[in-house]
């Protein structure tokens, strides 16, 4: 790994070398939130962000997207050919690149690669950036605090300036033109480590750091406790909708009005959607909400795991703001260290 170092004031200079080939993608601020959308100008981002309302995660799995055309009329299938947009996304949160990294062992890196996700994927450059964490966050649980990999430059405050770190020969180069990066000096170092401890420092220790988590979910898997949370489950799948790992999908043939012709589409889908495990003949594998958020819990914290070997959840603390029934992660801790307390007494 390379690291430079350059002044805050050159970041305006590196987004506009960005945007002279590529779409820019960057926090912008929204109504009472902010989000990843297309930039006009350097201007327009907000790099000292919290958490944003939904995760890149769209422009790597779109909500929507055509997978192929038919017309029964001529008996022809044609394969959508998807224009595929030379694209930055710029300013992402660790949690943020741990997350896409996860969608790369389902989409890219799997046995059977999915060529749609792997296209927007390969014409896609990461741009990291270092934040301080919200009450909400509890990335460190988990290890997705820092970004190890998954990025093409990361960029960490350091007062003034920014420690560069630099994982592509195609951004090294844009940085090259754009800024004037320098070594890395002794007190830059020293900077970078009080940056590091303040992040580290300003996490919410009311979140209780539970060990075994995985081993805890098949140990509880037939708790009360499930009854009580999924009770509350309104099915309405908004976690899944700004969770930034969430990939399940549905299959779905689109019509024309003459019925002869029409389209395969891939749509976003939940497992917390009471239709998700409904089956020919109507029989569903997960009719309750008990079942359908215990589900998803495990799979984020212990199925994902066993194949991957690491969590699915990436603690970035969106289900947590989103959920209107306060189902979330955080809830699963907290459940966690109460049983704890009881087998200690």
């Amino acid at each position: 790994m390379l690291y430079r170092v350059i002044d805050a004031a050159e970041l305006p200079s590196l987004v506009s070398a960005f945007m002279e080939t590529y779409e820019v993608v960057a926090p912008v601020k929204r109504d009472q939130g902010y989000a990843f959308e297309t930039i006009e100008s350097p201007d327009d981002i907000e790099l000292a962000y919290p958490t944003t309302m939904a995760s890149p995660k769209k422009y790597f799995l779109p909500p929507e997207e055509t997978l192929m055309s038919f017309d029964a009329r001529t008996n022809s299938v044609t394969d959508f050919a998807a224009e595929i947009t030379p694209r930055v996304i710029f300013g992402a949160h660790a949690c943020d690149i741990n997350a896409v990294n996860r969608l790369d062992l389902v989409f890219k890196d799997g046995r059977y690669p999915d060529p749609y996700y792997v296209a927007r994927r390969n014409a896609t450059l990461i741009v990291g950036i270092s934040c301080m964490p919200s009450e909400t966050c509890f990335c460190h649980l988990w290890g997705s605090d820092e970004a190890r990999f998954g990025y093409d430059l990361f960029l960490q405050d350091i007062g003034g300036k920014y420690l560069v770190s630099i994982s592509s020969v195609e951004a090294a180069n844009i940085l090259e033109a754009a800024c004037n990066p320098r070594v890395a000096t002794d007190e830059d170092r020293i900077e970078f480590r009080h940056a590091t401890r303040r992040r580290q420092e300003a996490f919410n220790d009311a979140i209780p750091d539970i060990q075994d988590v995985a081993m805890l979910m098949d140990a509880f898997h037939k708790d009360p406790f499930w009854e009580e949370l999924g009770g509350r489950c309104l099915s309405c799948t908004a976690c899944s909708a700004v969770c930034p790992t969430c990939f399940c999908f549905d299959i779905q043939d689109t019509f024309d009005p003459s019925g002869e012709a029409g389209r395969r589409e891939r749509v976003w889908d939940a497992c917390t959607a009471p239709q998700f495990a409904q089956v020919a003949g109507g029989h569903n594998f997960r009719g309750d909400g008990r079942n359908r958020v215990r589900h998803r819990m495990y799979h984020k914290l212990n199925g994902f795991l066993a194949n991957h070997d690491r969590m699915l959840c990436v603690g970035c603390g969106r289900c947590v703001k989103a959920c209107k029934a306060n189902i979330n992660p955080i809830e699963v801790l907290e459940f966690f260290e109460r049983k704890g307390m009881q087998d200690a007494q």
